[in-house]
């Protein structure tokens, strides 16, 4: 079957060549839309890859712990050291990767986070450790600007959200499928060899992406697939930041990540607080969720598309779409008071999903407000408000709200996030505003 697969890209791969250095006059319409999804399913697994080199640190925490002789304080040192370098990162990375151009930036950024995993193994105290991880935060931070401007290069807008949720679910099946393949690496292996075989995964996926990828106006033909201003190389960065439309995306981006993130890192010990789960049953309530998560996303991401082919505008379609899934987080608060686990795995699965539809939504948003010469510049600086969003409301302030007040306060404000973030996002960006953006950042 992978042999097949492979046939199929060098045939498409070969077609498409054989289109740029013709200069047909006419497109292959089937060849150029095999080739996108082409270009999207490589997105999907570097986008799989990059969430499974972050994941081994969590799977393997205990061995390490027990070789590096560390306590919990300084394992939450190492970890805070990943959060804050991928949230500074992005601040910088997009714009890296507007100037470097998509094939370029995204390969550097791969390249480094799949040397610097592989790395990691080497580590011999707290300190060697803590600095292999934030090197990982940086390098890793390139992913989503990448990704997002890949698609908006190749993608006409009815098609984006659903691209970004298919590419999107990449995070959710490694989440489901890394731990246990971590797992017996571990324990076939150790956990150093671990970090070495996860990271070096990477490699063949940059030899797949340099061979296949190229944007559209490279070649004629496909000149019409992604953008019409993608053609555009320069940007400036003070015009960015003066957008209400930025600063629109980034308070949505910083109210409704760390709900994401509450969820991976609180729910696990919450099944157990309330519940009394064991390790094996919330190994089992995890892929539900995410399974679950999938299937809605990208439902999200399809309904987006139809609205748009029906006469809707995208920027109508995309924000009625982000309204039904801000609309289904409230209902989650329900997973505070049920006395029947399987009712919160189900809430829990259906507001992973909601803010996964957002968020595909949400990132399609960008590529609709600003030309692609910006898009990574601008998803840079969404992630950082995400980032920071989540160090401060997922990461800081659950404990603090957990040890004296319980969950039911905490469950209550991540239902109530997404909602803020639609008002937010309301207010703040308008149809006439969006095309403003558009014609202030072409230079």
């Amino acid at each position: 079957m992978l042999i097949q697969v492979m046939k199929n890209l060098i045939f498409v791969k070969n077609k498409y060549d054989g289109c740029q250095y013709r200069m047909m006059d006419t497109i292959d319409q089937n060849t150029s839309s095999r080739y996108r999804w082409i270009i999207l399913f490589l997105v999907f697994l570097m986008t799989m890859n990059n969430y499974a080199n972050r994941i081994v640190l969590g799977v393997t925490s205990n061995e390490i712990r027990d070789a590096l002789s560390l306590d919990k304080i300084q394992y939450g040192y190492v970890v805070t050291a990943f959060s804050i370098a991928y949230t500074i990162g992005f601040l910088f990375i997009g714009k890296i990767i507007d100037r470097l151009g998509t094939k370029l930036g995204y390969l550097l950024s791969l390249i480094c986070w799949s040397l610097v995993g592989a790395c990691t193994g080497t580590s011999v105290g707290v300190y060697s450790l803590g600095a292999w991880q934030s090197m990982l935060g940086i390098t890793e931070s390139g992913n989503f600007p990448a990704a997002i401007k890949a698609v908006a290069e190749w993608f006409e807008p009815r098609q984006r959200a659903l691209a970004t949720a298919l590419f999107n679910s990449g995070p959710h099946i490694a989440l489901v499928l890394g731990p246990p393949a971590i797992a017996l690496l571990t324990l076939s292996v150790g956990w150093r060899w671990t970090f070495g075989i996860i990271g070096l995964i990477g490699l063949p996926l940059a030899v797949l992406w340099q061979y296949f990828y190229k944007t559209p106006n490279d070649v004629k033909p496909f000149s019409n697939s992604g953008d019409v201003n993608s053609k555009v190389t320069a940007v400036r960065w003070g015009d960015i930041i003066k957008q209400k439309n930025t600063w629109g995306i980034m308070v949505g981006k910083f109210c409704t990540d760390p709900v994401w993130w509450f969820y991976i890192f609180w729910l696990p010990s919450f099944l157990n607080d309330r519940y009394g789960f064991n390790i094996k049953q919330i190994g089992w309530a995890m892929p539900v969720i995410y399974g679950l998560a999938i299937l809605l996303a990208n439902m999200a991401g399809w309904y987006a598309g139809h609205l748009i082919g029906k006469g809707w505008s995208n920027f109508k379609a995309r924000k009625w779409v982000m309204l039904i899934c801000a609309a289904f987080l409230p209902i989650t608060v329900l997973s505070a008071f049920t006395p029947y686990p399987w009712v919160v795995i189900l809430l829990v699965a259906l507001a992973a999903g909601a803010h996964s539809g957002w968020s595909a939504n949400i990132f399609t948003l960008v590529s609709d407000c600003f030309p692609t010469c910006s898009v990574a510049s601008v998803t840079g600086l969404a992630g950082f408000a995400g980032g920071v969003g989540g160090i401060i409301l997922s990461s800081l302030a659950p404990g603090f709200i957990i040890t004296y007040f319980g969950y039911v306060p905490i469950f209550i404000m991540m239902a109530c996030l997404h909602p803020l973030a639609f008002i937010v996002i309301h207010l703040t960006i308008k149809k006439q505003e969006m095309e403003q953006s558009e014609n202030t950042l072409i230079v």
